[in-house]
């Protein structure tokens, strides 16, 4: 079905020529705090109590669990100043706000992608925005032109959602003078868009409202430095944090001599794939996915974690025995596990798993299959994932901010930018990148912070066992363990591209909203 223009906003409001709402008049978010109806005529001359924020604003309508659900989309650009006023940058954002119910009831969460350099798109048209975009189950390309559809797994109807993105992403960009090194590395990146989650809050009365995050990937581990900043900078205390896909121990994730961590962790997911491409023996092939990925990670975490930390004091016998596990568990030959010192990384699983069907698998997304121009080499081309699912994401977005959300910018959207290059690490010098330790302080000081992270089967960019193990090593007091749970899909990175698991995440995150938010 193809996206429909909006019904627009409010008298005296329509167009918005770059980004720049045209008249100054209008209702703001605490009309619908005060209990109007949808439908109710917008007072007028209402007087905006935020100054600065360019914007357009439209009201909607959609199906939510069968539930109508009326709410106001704001696109605009938050300025970010410093003490002195002085304007550093103008960062963009989408706010969806549900009208006709006290806003003070509502949770707000603060969504954003990571990369870093990456937009905040992927969940905003994939996972929790009220339009979505329909990716076939099979893992086949879609077919241009795109489209999109109401989402009905969207999390609208519990939840306020602002979709944040971060400087040089999207359209957000620092302002003219500015260096952008102020705004490229792991501190400098929580500094910012910590300050605008505290301005979009206040400008918008919703400090009465319970606040939760939700980052994916890279997201994960700017959440992680978020609970801790917000908490020291702001005294902003947070109910809840979503980790879609994500990463905060990099130690997890980085292949390389000396750091066997990875090979432990990427496996079970090595599991998942030749499951799924029928790689496995049959007798693994007739469990069903998580039963052969638990034996995965038990193999995992026990004798193929004891074989690597022997490194070469390992026996020939118990190497051989090792490398018929691995190699029943990967669908790889006895033969490459060898050559590879019972040491795969994800760039030869790749390209080796299929190589015998001229093919290769997906790092976002493990169930998609690429073809590179011949089948020698030990890395794959492209990621046929990332290939399938780019390009869909940019063209509805485009298509969606203008048409739809009534927003101009003459500027390109930047969907994945290496812009934010170099990146800088600075606090972790000399050893990995790690929030582990800010999530457990934030955990600690506020006992009442619930954490959810949502993990895909079919995941090599962030696997979920890496996740896992980043979660036993928080060194959470034993009262407060509780407090962090899991959700597993079969799905990739972005799991909620396959319907069957946003249905299922969209019920998980029902519950964790009802244990994380407390009621009024």
């Amino acid at each position: 079905m193809k996206p429909t223009i909006a019904s627009l906003a409010l008298k005296g409001l329509l167009l918005a020529s770059l980004g720049t709402v045209s008249a100054p008049a209008r209702v703001t978010a605490q009309d619908a705090a005060q209990g109007a109806p949808a439908d109710t005529p917008p007072a007028e001359k209402v007087v905006d109590n935020r100054p600065e924020i360019k914007s357009s604003i439209t009201e909607h309508k959609i199906t939510i669990a069968g539930q109508s659900v009326s709410y106001r989309a704001e696109a605009g650009k938050m300025p970010l100043k410093d003490d002195a006023g002085k304007l550093k940058a103008e960062v963009f954002f989408v706010a969806y706000t549900r009208t006709g119910v006290p806003a003070k009831n509502r949770p707000v969460t603060f969504c954003f992608n990571g990369g870093p350099g990456s937009s905040s798109v992927w969940l905003h048209l994939g996972m929790l925005g009220p339009k979505r975009i329909r990716f076939p189950d099979d893992a086949k390309p879609l077919t241009p032109p795109y489209t999109l559809e109401e989402n009905p797994w969207s999390l609208l109807d519990v939840t306020d959602l602002v979709f944040i993105d971060p400087v040089s992403t999207g359209y957000s960009r620092p302002a003219e003078g500015e260096g952008k090194e102020q705004f490229h590395g792991f501190e400098e990146d929580v500094r910012s868009v910590g300050q605008c989650i505290y301005d979009w809050t206040s400008r918008n009365q919703r400090w009465a409202s319970a606040k939760l995050l939700l980052g994916e990937s890279y997201g994960g581990i700017r959440a992680a430095g978020l609970a801790g900043h917000l908490q020291d900078r702001y005294f902003m205390e947070l109910n809840g944090i979503v980790v879609v896909s994500g990463a905060i121990n990099f130690q997890t994730l980085r292949f390389g001599p000396g750091n066997d961590l990875p090979n432990i962790a990427f496996l079970p997911t090595y599991t998942a794939t030749a499951w799924y491409h029928k790689a496995l023996a049959p007798q693994l092939l007739a469990m069903p996915v998580a039963e052969v990925v638990k034996r995965a990670e038990a193999f995992a975490k026990g004798p193929y974690a004891s074989a690597l930390f022997q490194g070469t004091s390992l026996s020939a016998e118990t190497a051989n025995q090792i490398a018929d596990e691995l190699a029943l568990l990967t669908g790889l030959s006895k033969d490459f596990v060898t050559k590879a010192n019972l040491r795969i990384d994800m760039d030869r699983f790749a390209k080796e798993l299929l190589r015998p069907r001229s093919r290769t698998v997906g790092r976002y997304d493990s169930r998609y299959q690429g073809i590179d121009r011949d089948d020698a080499g030990d890395g794959y081309e492209y990621d046929a994932s990332g290939a399938a699912i780019f390009g869909p994401f940019t063209a509805t977005f485009n298509d969606y901010v203008r048409s739809e959300l009534k927003y101009q910018d003459d500027r390109v959207y930047e969907i994945l930018t290496g812009n934010v290059q170099p990146w800088s690490y600075k606090r972790f010098e000399g050893r990995f990148v790690d929030a582990t330790e800010t999530l457990r302080k934030a955990m600690t000081q506020n006992p009442f912070l619930k954490v959810f992270l949502a993990c895909g089967y079919y995941d090599l960019a962030t696997p979920h066992f890496a996740m896992m193990y980043t979660a036993d090593h928080l060194q959470l007091d034993e009262s407060l363990r509780a407090n962090v749970n899991f959700g597993f899909y079969e799905g990739g990175h972005m799991m909620y591209v396959h319907q069957p698991s946003l249905e299922s995440l969209r019920s998980d995150l029902l519950k964790f909203y009802e244990t994380a938010v407390p009621k009024k």
